[in-house]
């Protein structure tokens, strides 16, 4: 590539992930052994110049090769993070392809079945390089005419290069697909009802705006069909929340009947037959009210939450919710009814890098791990480990530690070990 010495590193990786389709966040540019890893940075400031050599590292365990190709041969290639959806392809097909940007006209069928917009690709997709087939349904002109007492209908279909030329029945379109007579048959009614409403004990107490905004936002995406991820990760039933586009996480929901030893946790766990929990001096049902507190109490220092506000050790947003939707499990069936409504806590996904175990403790700055340290003793925390520490990296480049995960915090009581 050409690139200017005032070119950022930033602006480097974008360019890669334009021509080679890798992710910015999983390259890695080194130099003469060093890493280039100020992003704001410009390439002089490493010692770059002309004729030089960088070397290119990618993290590959959590991309998926995909080749999605239509009935014409074109072909789509795409490296997908295994996290992503069947809409999310959509999407990248209609940003790559002329013509194909109503993504309700694309239907992508792997090994004869019809894929639905929120299976993830790590399900379909076995082995890399493994090939979806696109079929693309273009608008099309209906109208009727009354014949005795019967209806005449009439179908008229655009082809997909949009040259004026139309699809009739009997006739082929350019692709040499040869089109069929229709049969009409009665549609499926969409299954949209759901529920989402912050859990309201005291009325008086106005919610902060970034509460109200993480709702909406988490609203949004269940209005749009966009189905709750269940983690694969931790003992209890958690749900990845998406945005209303189906490309971006929004928040994490934790149902209490879904939490370790409760009675509807989906990991096979045993029920608490006194309703302790997993940890001494915790309650099976409470962990969700633990980490709405965790999130309350790690106040800024400037007083209550607002919009931009975070708290002094970064606690993320958290709020009690009642939510209703068919993705959660419900072992007995799912039924629309207030049976089945489910409550627990939402808090905003936090995008990051990885956790503290996949790196070592010598990178972490060292007021990041004492402001976690004040707060794991404030609130007794009897969970803390390296995998429910989440990492970011702040404009500069810097380290930033995210604590998750405090369903086991303060505890109502605790053992004394001699």
């Amino acid at each position: 590539m050409r690139i200017l010495e005032s070119d950022s590193i930033a602006s480097v990786k974008l360019r890669i992930q334009s021509y080679k389709g890798f992710f910015v966040k999983k390259q890695k540019l080194v130099f003469e052994g060093k890493e280039l890893s100020r992003n704001n940075s410009c390439v002089r400031d490493y010692g770059v110049a002309e004729g030089n050599v960088l070397h290119l590292i990618l993290r590959f365990s959590d991309l998926q090769a995909i080749i999605v190709r239509t009935v014409c041969g074109k072909e789509f290639k795409f490296h997908v993070e295994r996290t992503r959806n069947v809409g999310y392809v959509k999407n990248q097909i209609a940003k790559k392809g002329k013509g194909f940007g109503d993504l309700k006209d694309q239907e992508l069928i792997c090994n004869g079945e019809e894929l639905e917009d929120q299976r993830l690709t790590d399900e379909i997709c076995k082995k890399d390089d493994v090939v979806i087939h696109l079929v693309f349904r273009k608008s099309a002109k209906v109208s009727a005419r009354p014949v005795e007492k019967d209806f005449e209908i009439s179908i008229e279909a655009l082809d997909l290069n949009e040259r004026g030329t139309n699809v009739v029945d009997g006739g082929q379109d350019e692709c040499g697909t040869q089109s069929k007579q229709l049969e009409v048959v009665a549609g499926k009614p969409l299954q949209g009802d759901f529920l989402l409403e912050p859990l309201i004990v005291n009325p008086k107490i106005e919610l902060p705006l970034v509460i109200k905004k993480l709702i909406n936002s988490t609203f949004d995406g269940l209005e749009s069909g966009n189905q709750p991820i269940r983690s694969s990760e931790g003992s209890g039933g958690a749900y990845f929340m998406q945005d209303a586009f189906g490309q971006e996480y929004i928040s994490v929901f934790k149902p209490i009947d879904e939490e370790p030893m409760a009675v509807n946790n989906p990991r096979g766990l045993p029920l608490s037959i006194d309703g302790e929990g997993l940890k001494k001096g915790t309650r099976v049902g409470e962990g969700a009210l633990r980490e709405v507190a965790a999130y309350l109490l790690d106040h800024p220092r400037s007083g209550p939450h607002l919009l931009k506000d975070t708290g002094f050790a970064r606690v993320p947003p958290t709020v009690m919710v009642k939510c209703l939707y068919q993705g959660f499990n419900f072992p007995e069936g799912y039924e629309y009814a207030s049976k089945n409504i489910k409550i627990g806590s939402l808090q905003m996904f936090m995008k990051n890098c990885g956790s503290c175990e996949d790196m070592g403790p010598r990178a972490f700055p060292v007021d990041e791990v004492h402001k976690i340290s004040v707060l794991d003793i404030r609130l007794a925390n009897a969970d803390r480990h390296a995998g429910n520490i989440l990492v970011q990296r702040d404009s500069d480049g810097q380290i930033v530690l995210i604590p998750i995960d405090h369903g086991y915090c303060l505890p109502e009581n605790s053992e004394r070990k001699n």
